[in-house]
């Protein structure tokens, strides 16, 4: 059975720990299986890294940032396979390179284009536990390139699908994926198993056990995912494909993002083609736009409101100003969150957006706008209720039992 482990930043954030994930990769050796580790670097590290690049430059050649950030996970890669090695069992640790992965010539947040897993496969082949350096690759050009923050997962379901491993496991800070944040609901519930597509969404909606990269990565190549904790034996989530019975569960989770902010553009020219411009400035200059409202034209003008990452609203206030001339004011609004009820079940019930509506007016919280897809219903309203709608909501769907 060859299965790929991967290991993030806190599992892998200090000498002690390093030596806890040598144990456990042990255990499964002794267990009979092949396989390849993947590692992140130490938490912590790559911030460092970064501190010191702004030491000397406010806006460092990402090409040379790749060359520096990928170090990290070099650095954890080689003291593992020394772990393993004073152990007593044969461990290699290979560069992203030398594991094969090609990447494009997108520095900071490459893609990966291929894989050449003979490396991998021969070392295997010779009884040896493949270490991988997370988060990197090379471009056609021999330069190192990065896979952008959480490129340590989709470095661990590429190399899976690479090797047709029977399991790709995901090892960090906590057991599993749970109805919603157990810090804000006590009585959340971990999941036996959840869909790739519903795992999508709650990525993408703020739940962060999982990058969604990763996950689209792992529907399109079929590999079987495991969230687990490097810290507990306690049996993880699994992420695989949709399910007859899956649908029997009206709702998987519900999830609360608070890294959002509204923008409201008022008296906006009315004419063919604004929202397309305005929509394709803030593309060109990667601000994610999430909801969007457009109220029906009056006199020639109309109001036009968007919500975009907290983090990205400074860019999308210069995107807005360079429309002076067809735009009159704009609000913006950074106390708002988005809670979301997420659950295949949806597809065949009726009734899950009216349910969630009538939740939060029950519980006197008002609705600001709403955005609705085939497995998820998502609501922006004031910060200050994010935490009381979660709990709501997980109670009315009856999450808790």
């Amino acid at each position: 059975m060859l299965v790929v482990q991967k290991y993030g930043g806190t599992s892998v954030g200090d000498l002690d720990r390093i030596a806890n994930v040598a144990n456990r990769v042990a255990k499964a050796r002794e267990e009979g299986k092949d396989l390849v580790v993947v590692v992140s670097a130490m938490s912590g590290e790559t911030n460092k890294l970064i501190d010191y690049a702004h030491h000397f430059s406010d806006n460092p050649s990402k090409k040379e940032m790749d060359m520096l950030l990928s170090s990290g996970e070099r650095v954890t890669a080689a003291l593992l396979a020394i772990a393993l090695q004073a152990k007593g069992y044969d461990a290699v640790a290979m560069t992203g390179r030398q594991a094969g992965i090609v990447t494009d010539n997108t520095h900071t947040y490459a893609r990966i284009e291929k894989i050449d897993p003979t490396a991998m496969q021969n070392a295997i082949k010779e009884g040896k536990i493949v270490i991988v350096a997370g988060f990197q690759g090379i471009n056609k050009d021999g330069s190192v390139t990065t896979l952008g923050r959480g490129g340590s997962d989709l470095s661990a379901v590429a190399l899976a699908g690479a090797l047709h491993a029977d399991q790709c496991e995901i090892y960090s800070d906590v057991d599993g994926i749970y109805t919603t944040d157990p810090r804000i609901e006590p009585k959340a519930k971990k999941l036996d198993t959840i869909s790739y597509d519903e795992m999508l969404e709650m990525s993408s909606l703020g739940a962060k056990v999982l990058q969604n990269r990763s996950v689209e990565l792992a529907k399109k190549l079929g590999v079987k995912l495991y969230a687990k904790s490097s810290f507990s034996d306690n049996e993880g989530t699994l992420i695989t494909e949709e399910s007859e019975n899956m649908e029997e569960v009206l709702v998987s989770g519900v999830v609360l993002d608070k890294n959002q902010a509204r923008v409201t553009l008022r008296g906006v020219a009315d004419r063919p083609g604004i929202a397309a411009e305005i929509f394709s400035k803030l593309a060109d200059e990667n601000i994610n736009v999430d909801m969007i409202i457009q109220n029906v034209g009056t006199d020639g003008l109309t109001n036009l409101g968007f919500t975009v990452p907290q983090s990205e609203l400074e860019n999308a206030k210069k995107v807005v100003n360079s429309f002076d001339h067809d735009i009159q004011g704009a609000d913006y609004d950074e106390n708002v969150c988005k809670v979301s009820v997420v659950g295949v079940g949806m597809k065949s019930h009726a009734g899950v957006a009216a349910k969630a509506f009538t939740v939060l007016a029950d519980s006197n919280i008002n609705i600001q706008m709403i955005s609705t897809s085939e497995i998820k219903v998502s609501m922006i309203i004031d910060e200050k209720y994010g935490e009381l709608a979660i709990r709501a909501l997980h109670e009315a769907y009856e999450l808790d039992k």
